[in-house]
């Protein structure tokens, strides 16, 4: 297996790498295409029991807090997964790690699928977080081994929306599945389109220039007397990535508090049917792919590379936008979906900023993958601890009064608003450095 997963080999001719500025930028958009939709079929595995949760509370399958402990499950994995597989990205053929991944989560989704006991569902969950893991260090060493250091926040933040991709396609279409033929199809849709994904990834994502017979794109790359390893342990000793990364972990619990609670909240709280819940949130998934797609471009092209500033802006509007979120109980269909687009756009650009691209620009080219899994480990565990904090406090904070269900979301509102802007406080102590 570690022959299997191990770096390409250099092919040139003769043993010489010739440049080929045709051929370079026809696989570099195939790298980046395949990149992009393939992380986006990636979170349509990792987000399908976010579509569920109502169904299986409603049918006795499971509980509010089980839930949140299987939720938690995939993000400890992934967490722990993001740090190390981030560091094995850097050493390996980009193209199977990646693609074996998301094949891997599509059948843990099928499983899920034909089952309805909470051990089987954690085991799953748990299976799904570490293989979910090997998708983001993929596409970004891919981005590092393909891109120029002048292009690389632009198509950082054009392959960041894969994510809002995908979770547009998870809320709506998985939705309309679930709706129609049960909360079992949530998970084998997901795991049909998994396949799909990885299939793609096998055939138009390509590990390095050098296999193909072209040189490699950056300097760093050529500093044969600089080891990856050497690299690595140098990110591991800057300070900044793990600021950015702690930033990034407050974040991540607003983020997934809205990605794994939001369509739960939207049907107990204010009463919307589920397709219209997830609708909702769908349209935070959407309006986060020109918050995302514009992050890098905008950073780059009016801040001179520099993200202190836009990171400061998009975090203070993530913390507007759950106020109006949670700060507005009564079902009003116009405001509920002016905060989705607010935090939309804010958690998009974020994602970019804080999830990764600020300690890629200050860690070596050659350890990208490191920054990146310092950051996903510290954000995930996080989320992992934020969906069994909200579990908790959503189920130990309603009543039944006449076979009504009523609930208190007092606790859940402070929490998430609080995290968010501890992720501002926290980001704006890098500014020297970002």
């Amino acid at each position: 297996m570690l022959n299997y997963f191990k770096k390409s080999l250099p092919k040139g001719i003769g043993g010489v790498l010739i440049e080929d500025p045709k051929k370079y930028k026809n696989l570099k958009w195939q790298v980046f295409i395949s990149a992009t939709l393939g992380y986006g079929l990636y979170y349509v595995c990792r987000l399908s029991l976010n579509v569920v949760k109502k169904p299986i509370v409603d049918a006795g399958v499971l509980t509010e807090s089980e839930l949140g402990l299987i939720g938690s499950a995939l993000f400890f994995t992934y967490a722990i997964g993001k740090l190390t597989n981030g560091f094995l990205a850097d050493h390996s053929n980009i193209r199977r790690f990646m693609s074996i991944g998301l094949l891997v989560s599509a059948l843990a989704n099928l499983i899920m699928g034909f089952t309805s006991t909470f051990l089987f569902f954690a085991l799953c969950w748990g299976v799904n977080g570490w293989v979910q893991s090997m998708g983001a260090p993929s596409c970004v060493v891919s981005l590092s081994r393909w891109y120029k250091d002048k292009e690389r926040g632009s198509f950082y933040g054009f392959w960041s929306t894969s994510h809002n991709i995908g979770e547009a396609l998870t809320y709506i279409l998985t939705a309309v599945v679930v709706s129609y033929f049960g909360w079992q199809w949530g998970f084998r849709a997901a795991a049909i389109v998994g396949v799909l994904g990885a299939l793609i990834i096998s055939i138009f994502f390509h590990d390095t220039p050098e296999s193909k017979g072209l040189p490699p794109v950056n300097k760093d790359f050529k500093k044969a007397h600089v080891s990856t390893w050497e690299e690595q342990k140098g990110v591991l000793r800057n300070p900044y990535v793990w600021l950015l990364a702690l930033s990034s972990a407050f974040m991540y619990i607003s983020r997934y508090a809205v990605n794994s609670w939001g369509p739960y909240y939207f049907e107990a709280a204010k009463g919307y049917s589920l397709t219209e819940a997830n609708t909702l949130v769908a349209i935070s998934a959407v309006c986060g792919i020109l918050g995302t797609a514009s992050s890098g471009f905008v950073s780059d092209r009016f801040f001179k590379g520099r993200r202190n500033a836009p990171a400061l802006i998009f975090g203070l509007m993530n913390v507007l936008a759950l106020s109006l979120f949670l700060g507005i109980p009564e079902k009003i269909w116009w405001l509920d979906a002016l905060s989705m687009v607010i935090f939309g756009l804010g958690i998009g650009a974020l994602i970019c900023y804080l999830g990764g691209l600020m300690a890629v620009d200050i860690a070596s080219k050659q350890a990208s993958g490191a920054a990146l899994g310092i950051v996903g480990i510290m954000s995930y565990l996080a989320a992992g601890i934020q969906d069994i904090a909200s579990g908790f406090l959503i189920e130990n904070n309603k009543t039944i009064v006449h076979g009504e269900t009523l609930y208190n979301f007092n606790a859940i509102t402070i929490f998430w608003i609080a995290a968010a802007s501890i992720s501002v406080v926290l980001a704006v102590l890098t500014w020297k450095k970002t």
